[in-house]
């Protein structure tokens, strides 16, 4: 029997005067470009916390502290047939680093409100873009300390 490994990721809604962090970049896959909160995959020896707030300095430049989870989810790429399990956190912003310079991957930084994301929806990575962000409309949000060890 094969192990299945599913990849395990991160990704941070950054939040400020009602604008949402998001990212643009090339998909591997189709090479559109897409948007998408600061994520990417949990490296060795680091917490998902940790992770989060790497992926969100690396990409947009932005420091910042993660206060919540907005949940976990299960996603199969259909561009490459891997399962994902992500988890999701809500972050809020503390600085920007000047002149840096981010993961090659990513060809812009923005900052958007909701209606602007709705209006780019065929343009998210993944459909887990958007029901993240309304996970914090909504106002779920767990504590930190739900994560252990």
């Amino acid at each position: 029997m094969s192990e299945w490994p599913p990849h395990v990721t991160v990704a941070s809604v950054i939040i400020q005067d009602g604008l949402y962090l998001l990212v643009e970049e090339r998909d591997k896959y189709s090479g559109a470009l897409v948007f998408n909160q600061p994520a990417g995959h949990l490296e060795p020896g680091e917490s998902l916390v940790e992770a989060a707030m790497r992926e969100t300095l690396e990409e947009t430049g932005w420091q910042v502290e993660i206060i919540g989870i907005l949940g976990m989810a299960l996603y199969s790429a259909p561009g490459n047939g891997l399962t994902y399990y992500r988890t999701t956190f809500l972050g809020k912003p503390l600085s920007v680093l000047d002149d840096y310079r981010t993961d090659p991957d990513i060809h812009a930084v923005h900052w958007m409100d909701y209606e602007e994301i709705r209006a780019k929806g065929g343009r998210m990575r993944s459909p887990l873009v958007l029901s993240s962000i309304e996970q914090h409309r909504r106002g779920v949000c767990c504590p930190l300390d739900l994560i252990y060890g």
